[in-house]
Formats: C-alpha cells, structure tokens, sequence
C-alpha cells in the first residue's frame, strides 16, 4: 500500500477501512448531540416481501447501524432443547456454505477464520443474538458505497447460507456446557435460576439453557430453526445512519434478498401468558460465601401495557433511582445492610418480572430481607410524595439526552419502537410522557401490578446449617 506523504492536504482519502471507523467513532457524540436536541423524524414503510422498515437519517458521521430483529427469540424455544435460538443465531458465524449459484463477491464457502478476517478488512462487523423476545442480526459500517456494499453482500451471505459445521458446533457446545457449570458454583446464578424457576413457572421466560438442553441440539435442529425463523415478511428492519430512504430501501432489499424461507406468512403459534402468582414463596439456598444474594418479586407487566409510563416512573421513585429510591434509603442508609439495592421491571411481549434485588452479610439477610419486603408493601399501599414525584420526573426528564447519545443507543431505541409497534413520534413525546405522570398515575399502576403478600423471595448464601 502507497503510503502518503506527511504534508498531503488528504490523508483521509489514504485511510484503512479501521482507520476511517475510528475516525468516524471519534464524532459520534458530536453528531448525538444533535439528536438530543431536535426532533427524531423516523420514516418507516413496508416492503413488497413484507418487511417492515424504520429509518432515522443521520449524515453527521458516515456510519450506517442496521438491526434486523424476528419473533424467533428463546420464548419458542422447545422446553427440552432450552437455548436452541440463541445457539443458531451464534453458530451462524462458524462457517459459510458456497453460493448457491456462486454468484456475488464473497461467493465461495468460508470457514470461521476467514469470516472473521472479511469482516476485519471492511472495518464492519456483524453478528446474531437470541433474546427472550427475538432473534436479531446487527450491522455496523462505515456508509462510503464501496465498503458499504461489500458489508452488506457478506452480511446476505453470512445469514442466508450458514454451513453449521458440525465439527464447529461439537467444539462450542463443549465450551458452553462448561462455562455453564462453572457459573453455577457461583451464587449470582444460583439465585436468578431459582427466581426466575419460581416467578415464570413453565412460562418459556424461566427456560434455563443447561448441558443437558446442549447436549439435544444438533445440526439439524440448527439448520430446521434456521429455514422457518428467516422470513422477509416477519423481519423487522431499523437504520440509523448516512443514507437516504431510498438507499435504505436499496439496502435492506439487498440485505433480505438471499433469506431462505419464501412461502407465504402464516401465523405463528401463540406463546401462553406468564400466570400470576398465587401464593407467597420463600426459598433459602444455603452457599457458603461472603454475601448472600437476594431476590424478590413477580410477573411485572407487558410492554404493551398502558401504564408503561407511570410504572416506570414509579420504579424510579421505589429502587430504579439509584441513591435516591426508597429502596436504598430505608436498606442501605437508614440501617447499612446492603452496599446496592436496587428494583425493576423487564416488560417484555408478556409479563417480564419485578425484581429487587440486594446482596448482604448472610447473617443480615433475613432483616434485609424484611425491610425490602416493608419498604415495597408501603410504596403500593400509599403511593409516592409529591416530593418524591417531582424528584423523580426531573430526573428522568434530564437524563433522556442520554438514551440517544450514540448510534448504537438511537438504534436500540428505534428498534423498540419497530418491534412494539409504537408510535413514530415516540421519542419526540417520551418527556411529555413522563411529565404527564400524576400521584394518582403511580398510586393505581403501582397497586394493580404488584402484590406484595404473592411475591417470591430467594436468597442463596445463607449459612450452612
């Protein structure tokens, strides 16, 4: 490669792909701070096959964020075979079959190594993940047309024509199975397999991937989930990035183009809700270890739910506030026994659990144990002070800058309003939202989600009998 002369006028023009997203990186928090401070206009339209497309522009920085999400998550997740969604969208870089019809760049078969180093050359990267919710596949590049396009064409390839190497999937779920084992002589992990065991029941939101779910996983699990999970009417597609709608539109049709699965839409079978608890349940797990690890809580609500706002303010006031929650002012400053407590929600498509959660001298657990389960019972029977309100709405308010500093964050929050099918105008309204919260708002939400005398509490580390 020529290198430039030190005075030349344009050294960009002689920068590596790395080079030109390091580069691009560094403005990221200039071109952010735009967003913070003007409206988010979010175009979003429906393609031929049926995708669903969200668009932000942003031509500050030359960088393109794509995030490509499907109901395929874990909640479908066969009970025996716990894990399989997120170990599909994984193994998907662990080898590439050849072009069907060995067509394009990157037409030939590569093996992980040179997947890797493909996408090291381009500066970009991109990767599969399983939640609970939904499978999504992210890419990150840089939006010149040359490097642009080569990213896209080896992401097409990369999830349209996955080889599952067996010999790959063999040696990974050796790795896994064993990183498994190792975190379960931890009492972190203990505690949130209890909890969740006892929160979700036979819900799919308490399936736990074990060795044994590993071990009834098998290439061809892998390659069945991958023909049905790829289908263009179910994808939902958020950009953020320096490109028009219609080179969007150009992109994610070239992104799509390869997916598998071309017979028409049919709907998925429906997950069951998470069912209420009905009793109080009390689970000590003795663990020899310097702190004991405490949860506490129940199914929460849905995002879907209309009180979204309220709720959320409302945590933010009990255990969600950090250092100014009631939580951590009757636990840990009012007695000192807990360095952290902290409560939240995780909605989700169903009711994602409430949580406290605190760590604590085992010999202290049972009394912090009592003042957590006080502290909740009186936040739902008599609600927030105005006070407290006011604090907690400032807060929120001025702190909302920073859910939108970076591309990556904008990206998420696009992505949320793509899969909840909330309104475009979500973020330009989200501080009016939350302003807009009453006493009243908190007091019912509050009462109507959570019950205090049905709630699971687990405690792992207590003394050894």
């Amino acid at each position: 490669m020529k290198v430039p002369h030190p005075m030349s006028p344009m050294p960009s023009l002689f920068k590596t792909p790395k080079a030109l997203l390091r580069s691009a990186l560094a403005l990221t928090c200039w071109g952010a701070s735009c967003w913070a401070q003007a409206a988010l206009p979010i175009q979003h339209w429906t393609q031929p096959s049926g995708a669903r497309v969200y668009l932000v522009e942003s031509h500050a920085i030359p960088m393109v964020d794509v995030q490509i999400d499907l109901d395929a998550g874990s909640r479908r997740d066969p009970a025996a075979q716990a894990g399989l969604a997120s170990v599909m969208a994984g193994q998907m870089a662990s080898g590439m079959r050849a072009h069907p019809q060995g067509q394009g760049p990157y037409a030939q078969a590569m093996d992980e190594n040179q997947i890797g180093e493909a996408w090291a050359d381009l500066g970009a990267s991109f990767g599969g993940s399983a939640g609970a919710d939904r499978m999504s596949f992210a890419l990150r590049s840089l939006s010149y047309p040359d490097l642009l396009g080569k990213a896209v064409a080896l992401a097409a390839r990369q999830m349209a024509h996955p080889a599952f190497p067996e010999a790959m999937w063999v040696r990974d779920r050796e790795r896994m199975s064993a990183a498994i084992r190792e975190s379960l002589t931890k009492p972190a992990t203990l505690v949130q397999h209890r909890f969740a065991s006892a929160v979700y029941g036979t819900h799919p939101y308490g399936y736990r991937t074990t060795p044994e779910t590993l071990s009834r996983i098998g290439v061809q699990d892998l390659q069945k989930l991958h023909a049905q999970s790829l289908q263009t009417c179910r994808a939902s597609v958020s950009v953020v990035g320096a490109l028009t709608r219609a080179q969007t539109d150009a992109l994610v049709t070239r992104l799509l183009a390869l997916w598998p699965n071309k017979a028409a839409c049919r709907p998925l079978p429906a997950v069951p809700e998470v069912a209420p608890l009905t009793q109080a349940q009390s689970l000590t797990v003795p663990f020899d270890s310097a702190q004991a690890h405490v949860l506490i809580g129940q199914p929460g609500y849905p995002r879907s739910d209309p009180d979204f706002f309220a709720l959320l303010v409302g945590n933010h006031i009990l255990g969600g506030g950090g250092f100014v929650s009631r939580l951590t002012e009757q636990v840990r400053e009012k007695r000192g026994l807990s360095y952290s407590v902290y409560s939240y929600f995780s909605p989700g498509l169903h009711a994602g659990a409430f949580t406290v959660g605190l760590q604590t001298r085992p010999d202290q657990a049972a009394q912090a144990v009592a003042v957590a389960h006080e502290v909740v019972q009186t936040f739902v029977r008599e609600g927030p002070t105005e006070a407290e309100l006011q604090a907690a709405k400032s807060n929120l308010v001025g702190g909302f800058a920073l859910r939108i500093d970076s591309n990556r964050k904008l990206l998420d929050n696009v992505a949320n309003i793509a899969w909840n099918r909330l309104p475009l105008t979500y973020l330009d309204t989200w501080t009016q939202q939350v302003e807009r919260v009453s006493l009243g708002d908190v007091r019912r939400a509050m009462a109507r989600v959570l019950q205090p005398e049905r709630m699971v509490t687990v405690v792992v580390g207590a003394p050894s009998p």
